[in-house]
């Protein structure tokens, strides 16, 4: 397995290119959508992880203890899911049937605690404006063959980033992974 690398950083030409590389999202279309979100996630992921981190220290000068508050909790709750979704089947199989569901649940319980800790627009400014940004982007950024290409090696286990990883915890390339583990053991058997 390959060690884990960091991204490069994609110029800003490539990443918020003309209109011409945008589009509207195939809605009816799930699979198609996802995995066009997939890929860019990991082509662009520290073009994201920039602009995330942009968005946090605004956020954070304007109000640091809502921010600490904010990521404590969605980190705890992140990490809960990612525990239950490995130890207790029930919710391993909702991970994996309803990826983007869980992913939904995950966001709601995060703020329905903040809302209990009183940190409500934090969490909305800070958490959820760079999510909604990303999830923009990397849902209306056409692919391009670089992208794609990229995005297969990461799949195939030839290059490991901290996106894929995260993307594996939330339950987004099982799927692919297995497709490839069985066309490779196939191939194997001839």
């Amino acid at each position: 397995m390959a060690k884990v690398e960091v991204a490069p950083l994609r110029s800003w030409d490539d990443f918020f290119p003309g209109s011409e590389r945008f589009a509207k999202p195939d809605f009816g279309d799930m699979a198609r959508w996802n995995n066009r979100v997939v890929s860019n996630l990991l082509y662009y992921q520290s073009n994201y992880l920039v602009l995330a981190i942009a968005v946090f220290f605004i956020v954070g000068f304007l109000n640091p203890v809502g921010m600490l508050t904010a990521i404590a909790v969605v980190s705890a709750v992140f990490l809960g899911s990612v525990w239950a979704g490995e130890n207790r089947a029930v919710i391993k199989n909702f991970k994996s049937q309803n990826p983007t569901a869980f992913v939904i649940a995950v966001m709601v319980a995060s703020y329905m605690l903040i809302s209990l800790l009183g940190s409500v627009m934090t969490f909305m400014t800070a958490i959820t404006l760079p999510l909604i940004l990303i999830l923009a982007h990397a849902s209306f950024r056409l692919r391009n063959m670089k992208n794609k290409m990229e995005n297969k090696m990461e799949v195939a286990g030839l290059k490991r980033s901290p996106m894929g990883l995260l993307l594996e915890a939330l339950g987004q390339q099982e799927e692919n992974l297995l497709k490839i583990q069985t066309l490779l053991e196939g191939k194997m058997k001839e």
